[in-house]
């Protein structure tokens, strides 16, 4: 394994990070995330993005609204990859999971809502899938349970070798001691896959206030490098090769349009998650016409 194919994971545990909780159960700040993440990923066709799925998307948004439906959810838009949007929604447990899907299913105003929109949306998809992670709150590190400012998010993906979990968990933990000997803002929440794809897959989710986060996560490189120490380097090297077989990073903007977020989201930061329509511009009155001269 090459020093920059485990730099993949050094480098996405840098960034100044944060993550997400649904409003649903949302626990206070500095708490622990919710248990269960269900993520709904839509591939769009080309040349169907954008407005377009802006435009079928506020269907849903319109109908949660006025139903009030208290599980929200988060859009992501890639800018990396092939064109596609991730629905990310939290629950605090399965249990939570099922009494939101019990009450949405007996809500018949709301369930022909979704339906129409689900129907008007697949016109401009060309697949769906979805997957359902678990919570790992001794791999993460200082995660945010309030993203309400935050424009962009890195998804990354590693597959751990069959047998070599206890391997993962060491490396975690050896990269949270060296950010915290190194001072650096680094903070990402860790989960793990338990529906939906391969067993020994792990995402970390890290939310940007700006790209210059991002910048400021590589600039950290060396401080976090330092505290490593030359050993601990060899030894961490060393481990991730023996235990990552795959890993993969993806960027995201955060998309209000296509969001359904709890009302203190939209309160912390209006202007981003519900903008004020431009007023409509008054036209200016036609000019005067000159007054006639008098015939001689």
């Amino acid at each position: 394994m090459s020093k920059i194919s485990s730099l993949a994971l050094i480098l996405s545990l840098s960034v100044a990070a944060g993550t997400l909780a649904s409003a649903q159960d949302k626990p206070a700040a500095g708490s622990a995330l919710p248990n269960v993440l269900q993520i709904t990923r839509e591939y769009t066709k080309p040349g169907k993005g954008g407005a377009m799925h802006d435009k079928t998307e506020s269907a849903f948004v319109q109908a949660m609204t006025r139903a009030k439906e208290p599980s929200h959810y988060l859009a992501l838009n890639s800018l990396s990859g092939k064109n596609r949007a991730l629905f990310l929604t939290w629950y605090a447990s399965f249990d939570a999971w099922d009494k939101d899907i019990n009450a949405v299913n007996k809500n018949a105003v709301l369930s022909a809502e979704l339906e129409r929109a689900n129907v008007a949306d697949g016109e401009l998809l060309d697949s769906v899938d979805q997957a359902v992670y678990y919570n790992e709150p001794e791999l993460s590190y200082r995660p945010h349970v309030d993203i309400s400012h935050a424009r962009y998010m890195e998804v990354s993906q590693y597959h751990v070798k069959r047998g070599h979990d206890s391997g993962w968990r060491e490396l975690a933990k050896m990269v949270i001691a060296a950010h915290q000997k190194a001072g650096t803002s680094a903070h990402w929440a860790m989960l793990n896959l338990v529906f939906g794809g391969d067993g020994g897959t792990y995402l970390i989710l890290s939310a940007d206030d700006s790209m210059a986060d991002i910048d400021h996560g590589f600039a950290e490189g060396k401080a976090f490098h330092d505290a490593m120490g030359d050993e601990g380097w060899k030894r961490f090297e060393q481990l991730y090769a023996d235990t990552v077989d795959d890993s993969h990073s993806e960027l995201f903007a955060i998309n209000p349009k296509q969001s359904y977020v709890d009302d203190s989201w939209v309160k912390a930061d209006p202007d981003f998650w519900k903008p004020r329509a431009p007023a409509a511009k008054v036209p200016a009155a036609p000019a005067a016409k000159p007054a006639d001269k008098p015939k001689q």
